[in-house]
């Protein structure tokens, strides 16, 4: 999303030159190889990012991260994959993104919280663990997972906050969110979002959660492949537009992230020492996942008018 805007943005941004590549195989790296391109489409079919996806993508045939495994990953999955995974977009493609990166401050050490797929790092967005998850548990998934969230932590101390959602809200996948006393914290973004904003209204903490899948009319908005990267552009631009006009602007931190890579191709190494266990949790069996290791980057902006234009070189993990 972000890597192409090194040379046309921002040439503080760690992001790609067009001499990153990838071979067909780990063991052989004198085979053929596949370099990262500026031609990604807008919708594009979903690489492999599950646990063991992500360790082949990021160690390849060693122990440490390479970076070297994604087009010998995604082979595994689909021929016509091992070119999707090696493909960023121009920033000209996403333009939202590219404005808001040469105005705002982007965040090009933000690492997803483990290296896996999206629900155990979206668990770990509002509570900092996924509760020993690596993989997505359905079972565990409906019955609701029992930790402790940001929210409860507001709530408890009397501040507001506000879950505005377009398709599902996913934050009900903590079984606390799911108690009487919080059914008035969610809302229907088409209706209320804009309202609020326009109002001073929005409450300490803001979560928009995207429209996750294709209605009629309704197309997915998310990101997530194979949906159209455009209607994310306009899901960003709308929200940044009504916190602009909104007069609780001069006091608003707006931040656009993502739970994880999707698979896609990066060039910097994951940090895999001195990462601390959040609770003391064991994935399960068979690999038994400490949590003592990150994700692979994503792309985090950050937006407020309290912010240096052209801010870059952040370094956090999500």
């Amino acid at each position: 999303m972000l890597g192409w805007m090194k040379k046309a943005v921002s040439p503080a941004i760690n992001g790609v030159t067009g001499r990153e590549c990838n071979s067909v195989s780990t063991k052989n790296p004198k085979q053929q190889s596949i370099c990262f391109t500026d031609d990604a489409e807008f919708v594009d079919p979903d690489p492999g990012h599950s646990f063991e996806a992500v360790a082949q993508q990021v160690f390849g045939n060693g122990s440490i991260p390479s970076m070297t495994g994604f087009v010998e990953q995604a082979l595994t999955m689909s021929q016509n994959l091992s070119e999707t995974v090696m493909k960023g977009f121009r920033p000209e493609s996403v333009p939202v993104y590219a404005t808001l990166v040469k105005e705002f401050a982007v965040f090009d050490r933000w690492f997803s919280s483990i290296p896996g797929p999206t629900q155990p790092n979206r668990l770990f967005v509002y509570s900092a663990t996924s509760h020993g998850s690596t993989s997505h548990v359905k079972k565990q998934l409906a019955k609701g997972y029992p930790q402790k969230t940001i929210f409860d932590s507001l709530h408890e101390n009397g501040k507001k906050f506000g879950i505005y959602f377009q398709n599902i809200p996913t934050t009900l996948f903590y079984r606390n969110m799911r108690k009487l006393k919080y059914i008035f914290k969610f809302h229907q973004f088409d209706f209320k979002f804009k309202k609020d904003a326009r109002n001073g209204k929005l409450p300490s903490l803001t979560v928009i959660e995207p429209r996750y899948f294709d209605l009629k009319g309704m197309p997915a908005n998310d990101d997530h492949p194979s949906h159209d990267v455009a209607n994310g552009q306009k899901l960003v631009k709308e929200v940044y537009e009504a916190l602009r006009s909104s007069p609780q602007w001069n006091e608003t931190l707006f931040v656009i992230t993502y739970d994880e890579h999707g698979g896609f191709y990066d060039h910097v190494e994951t940090p895999y020492v001195n990462v601390p266990n959040p609770d003391g949790n064991t994935g399960p069996a068979p690999y038994f996942f400490k949590f003592d290791r990150l994700g692979v980057r994503v792309p985090t902006i950050m937006v407020s008018p309290w912010i240096k234009k052209g801010t870059g070189n952040i370094y956090l993990d999500f």
